[in-house]
C-alpha cells in the first residue's frame, strides 16, 4: 500500500530551485492543483528574488464545520508555530484563496539540514492548515486532559463539501469517517480494503495499531449526519499520538478518504488492466484458430480424375 506524502512534491521542487538559483532572479508565477481540490499559488518578482508569496485554496467546507476567517480553528496559531519568522501571514488573503503567505527565503536557517527540514515543512503548508484542529484535540489526548468539548461530535472537513467527525474523550478519540462513493463497484472494492484493515490488527506487530471497524449503515455517532454508503471509524489512545507520531497521525486520518480512494481506483484499474489483458490473448487464440487463406486455395485448386 502506498502512503501519501504530507508535502506537496512540486511545491518542495519551486522552492529548492529558487534557493539554488537565487542569484539568477528569475519571475516566478505558478499555478497547480492536488488532491482533494487543494489550489496552490506561489509567485516571486526579480526585484526581490528572496520573497515568495504564496496563496492555498483549501477545499470548499460543509455548512457544519466551523471555520474563523476562512481557515479551520486554530490554523493561524499553527503557522506561527510551524515557521516563526519565515513565513508572514498576509490578511486578507488574494481573492479566491483561504490563505496568503509572504515566504523569506533569506530568514531560513544556515545550516543546510534544518534549512531542508524547514522547506519540507514550508511544502507541508496543507497538513499543518487543515490538521490544525485535529491536532489540537489530539494534544489534549495526549496529555490526558479532559476536553471542553467531550463527547461531542465535532465535524472537521478534509474533501469539498465533505467532513469526517470526531469524538473527544479522556482516553481515547474516535474518528469516524463517512464514506461517500459514485460507483457501486467502488463500494464494494472499498469494502473489500477496509476490510483488510480490520484483519491487519490481528497480526503480530500491529497489535497495538489503532481499533478499526466498519459498517454498511452510519453509526450512533453519526445518526443525525448525512447518509452514505459506507463508514469506517478509528480509536485514537494516548499512545498514538505521544511525541512525533502526532503529526502522523494527524495526516493520516486527514487523508484516510483519499487514502481508501487511491486504493480503490487503482484496484479498480489493475482489474481492467487484467481483463484487457485476458481478452486479447483470446482473440490471439481464436486468430491462431482460423484457417490459413492460403492452405484453402491449394485445397480447392486439386482436381481428381476417376480412374474406370
Amino acid at each position: 500500500m502506498i502512503l501519501l506524502q504530507s508535502h506537496s512534491r512540486y511545491l518542495l521542487q519551486i522552492l529548492t530551485n529558487r534557493l539554488q538559483n537565487i542569484d539568477k532572479g528569475v519571475e516566478l508565477d505558478c499555478h497547480w492543483v492536488e488532491f482533494d481540490d487543494v489550489r496552490y499559488h506561489i509567485q516571486a518578482s526579480i526585484k526581490n528574488p528572496h520573497l515568495l508569496h504564496l496563496s492555498v485554496s483549501l477545499p470548499t467546507p460543509p455548512p457544519e464545520t466551523a471555520f474563523s476567517s476562512g481557515l479551520p480553528l486554530g490554523a493561524i496559531e499553527a503557522i506561527k508555530a510551524a515557521y516563526g519568522t519565515v513565513v508572514q501571514i498576509l490578511d486578507p488573503p488574494r481573492d479566491g484563496f483561504n490563505l496568503t503567505v509572504k515566504l523569506n527565503l533569506s530568514k531560513l536557517p544556515p545550516i543546510e539540514e534544518h534549512k531542508h527540514d524547514l522547506l519540507v515543512k514550508i511544502a507541508s503548508v496543507r497538513e499543518v492548515v487543515m490538521g490544525a484542529p485535529l491536532r489540537v484535540i489530539l494534544k489534549r489526548l495526549a496529555s490526558r486532559s479532559v476536553p471542553s468539548n467531550s463527547g461531542m461530535l465535532i465535524p472537521l472537513v478534509h474533501r469539498p463539501n465533505e467532513s469526517f467527525f470526531l469524538v473527544p474523550q479522556v482516553e481515547k478519540a474516535i474518528v469516524v469517517f463517512p464514506m461517500r462513493f459514485s460507483d457501486s463497484i467502488d463500494t464494494v472494492l472499498a469494502t473489500s480494503f477496509l476490510q483488510e484493515f480490520v484483519e491487519a490488527r490481528r497480526t503480530a506487530g500491529l497489535n497495538n495499531a489503532p481499533v478499526c471497524q466498519w459498517s454498511s449503515s452510519p453509526p450512533n455517532e453519526l445518526k443525525d449526519a448525512p447518509e452514505q454508503a459506507l463508514s469506517a471509524n478509528a480509536v485514537i489512545s494516548p499512545r498514538h499520538v505521544e511525541g512525533k507520531k502526532l503529526d502522523k497521525t494527524v495526516w493520516s486520518l486527514s487523508t484516510f478518504h483519499a487514502y481508501v480512494n487511491y486504493h480503490v481506483k487503482c484496484s479498480e484499474g489493475f482489474m481492467h488492466t487484467r481483463m484487457r489483458r485476458r481478452v486479447e490473448s483470446l482473440i490471439q487464440a481464436l486468430d491462431r484458430a482460423k484457417p490459413d487463406d492460403n492452405a484453402n486455395i491449394a485445397t480447392q485448386s486439386k482436381s481428381f480424375k476417376r480412374l474406370f
